[in-house]
């Protein structure tokens, strides 16, 4: 386990939002910015090669880590990047093909602003439903597929309810329409084994911040053959990134990111043991307060993820009375957003259910002691606010 960041007695339940950077992973990073800064472009010197070639190792570590071949990772700056570069690079690359683009009611904004935006340029956008549990709805996606499908996007693991999607039975859907299948890996890796090949995926986004690397890093992988996925640039400016994405490499975030990836892969089970188990107790240790709801699937989830629904308590009256428990209403993304989460909606929630629901997500540095501490706030908060209502 890492050390535990200090921050002024918080109880930090929100992972899914955002992690800490590992101790490691920061002392791995600091020389990139200070002796050994050089620019990666500038190979017709020493420091110019030392970190192009710190970056080749990173992509071979990150590589490795999903199952993918070195040139296979492009580096960005994130999910949001790589997904609005991976899902109008492909729409604009296969139009010829076909104008049609599928995906689920219960996919990340990015994913879904970016494909609104696709529809405002003339694709087709088909936006299937999911089950009460939040499962995709596979004999539809079978019913709508077709020739003229460019791509299908579904993220591997949901953001608010830790759901783990069936990747695998919708690839071989995909590819027998010979379409290509888009996955956002965002909240999966670190949490559970994703692997490229696997699962059989052409295109995925990651983003370093969400397993304990630093913010304003990520990368998105493109597979090279059977099928080679193309993509029409988006950005112009240089030919870093085989000219998908250029501009100055961000030579410490990539060297942090391929890190902490390396301690995900020698840690990511006993860490998902031990939330798993710490989520389990928590769940268990609520109960007691009546009137309370796991919202989604209760055993294909992220082993750190729980959504709760509270009968009779406002979500936002609830974080108000805890300030030192940083849990959320939903998507970090959308936490300045007055609507219920589209999530909990596509599942089949009210408004209202919305509005009583709040998502925990438990990270590497959680302790069994921040556990009973937040249970016993959260009961005494809850009680409050019911006994004011009545």
């Amino acid at each position: 386990m890492s050390e535990k960041p200090s921050n002024s007695g918080l109880i930090y339940f929100d992972h899914n939002a955002t992690t800490p950077v590992d101790q490691r992973v920061l002392e791995s990073m600091l020389p990139w910015f200070t002796v050994n800064f050089g620019n990666a472009a500038s190979k017709t010197h020493m420091a110019g090669r030392e970190a192009a070639h710190a970056i080749a190792r990173s992509r071979e570590k990150l590589a490795m880590g999903v199952g993918a071949e070195p040139g296979e990772i492009i580096f960005t700056s994130g999910a949001t990047e790589s997904v609005n570069m991976a899902l109008t690079g492909m729409a604009e690359a296969y139009r010829s093909k076909g104008n049609h683009i599928i995906t689920w009611a219960t996919e990340h904004k990015a994913v879904i602003e970016t494909l609104t935006h696709l529809e405002s340029e003339g694709f087709r956008i088909s936006i299937l439903p999911v089950s009460r549990n939040g499962a995709p709805d596979l004999e539809k996606l079978k019913s709508i597929i077709s020739g003229d499908t460019i791509f299908v996007a579904l993220m591997a693991a949901n953001n608010e309810t830790g759901y783990i999607n069936p990747v695998k039975e919708v690839a071989d859907i995909v590819h027998r329409a010979n379409s290509i299948l888009f996955c956002d890996a965002t909240q999966a890796i670190g949490k559970i084994r994703f692997d490229v090949n696997e699962l059989n995926i052409d295109a995925a986004c990651i983003s370093a911040h969400k397993f304990y690397g630093p913010k304003g890093v990520g990368a998105l992988y493109l597979r090279r053959k059977d099928p080679r996925v193309a993509l029409k640039p988006i950005m112009f400016g240089g030919g870093h990134e085989k000219g998908i994405r250029p501009g100055t490499q961000n030579v410490p975030g990539i060297v942090g990111m391929a890190h902490a990836m390396e301690l995900c892969l020698s840690e990511q089970w006993d860490d998902s043991a031990r939330m798993s188990k710490q989520r389990t107790t928590l769940e268990q240790m609520l109960e007691s307060c009546g009137g309370i709801h796991i919202n989604g699937d209760v055993r294909d989830r992220l082993p750190n993820t729980t959504s709760l629904k509270i009968a009779g308590v406002h979500n936002e009256q609830l974080m108000t009375a805890i300030p030192e428990l940083c849990i959320s209403s939903g998507s970090a993304c959308t936490s300045e957003l007055p609507q219920p989460s589209h999530v909990l909606k596509a599942m089949g929630l009210s408004d209202a259910e919305c509005k009583n629901s709040i998502r925990i997500s438990l990270g590497r540095s959680t302790t069994d002691t921040e556990i009973e501490i937040a249970v016993t706030k959260l009961k005494q908060a809850i009680e409050s606010l019911r006994t004011k209502k009545v």
